[in-house]
């Protein structure tokens, strides 16, 4: 597939909605060429295990593997970070949450298992990473989005390059509704919208390691994905 000179500077979802994959797999192909080769490999090798676990997932209209393509060149191209250990986690993501089994290469693993077979792959920081941003097995008896909240919130105070990950992964899923269709549109808002001010608060702290500018950045992204919540949710 030709793609056009500027993909570099496009909106991911405009890459989504013209290109699909292919667009957002080139797109991340170009984000990392400013890495040296041992570090580019790296990124790509977490791209081709994120694209193994989730070759059969499906997110409303298209491939998962798009989400976590967005999730990570977010985090290199606006976000302005350059770790890799922290970009990769941001591929892998969802991958001990939602393929645990195959992770760990036999039914019924643990989180704990997945994460240890992570490490053994990409190393204890980027698998840490992802634990901190992977939630844990509900309580059935107590409110479901109650407890992600909670969970969120406590991860990410002992882990500040976490919510770097999380910002984007929650960026692109509430900033992001609109790309959504069915039922899942009121859902997501319903799930999402207390974050808000959780992530607000988590990133403007001065441990939370981004500049002051992408800062101001998030906040906006922020504001319009609480705009986008009450656009869904108080004209009920």
């Amino acid at each position: 597939m030709d793609f056009p000179s500027y993909l570099g500077t496009m909106p991911m979802h405009a890459i989504t909605e013209i290109y699909g994959e292919a667009g957002l797999r080139e797109r991340y192909r170009i984000e990392i060429q400013r890495f040296a080769p041992p570090e580019r490999d790296r990124l790509a090798a977490a791209l081709d295990l994120a694209a193994e676990l989730h070759r059969d997932d499906r997110r409303v209209r298209e491939p998962y593997l798009n989400h976590l393509l967005r999730v990570a060149i977010r985090i290199m191209h606006h976000y302005e970070v350059s770790d890799v250990e922290v970009i990769a986690a941001g591929v892998l993501h969802d991958a001990v949450e939602d393929h645990p089994d195959e992770l760990a290469g036999h039914p019924g693993a643990t989180i704990e298992q997945a994460v240890a077979a992570l490490a053994g792959r990409f190393g204890e920081r980027t698998a840490g990473l992802v634990e901190a941003v992977t939630n844990p097995e509900y309580d059935p008896s107590s409110d479901r989005h109650e407890q992600y909240r909670e969970h969120v919130r406590a991860s990410l105070e002992r882990e500040p390059w976490a919510r770097v990950i999380k910002v984007s992964d929650f960026t692109d899923n509430g900033v992001g509704v609109i790309h959504t269709t069915g039922p899942k549109v009121e859902r997501s808002a319903t799930k999402y919208r207390p974050m808000v001010p959780v992530l607000r608060e988590l990133v403007a702290r001065p441990d939370t390691p981004l500049s002051r500018l992408v800062k101001q950045h998030i906040f906006r992204q922020l504001d319009l994905a609480e705009e986008r919540f009450a656009a869904i949710l108080d004209g009920r």
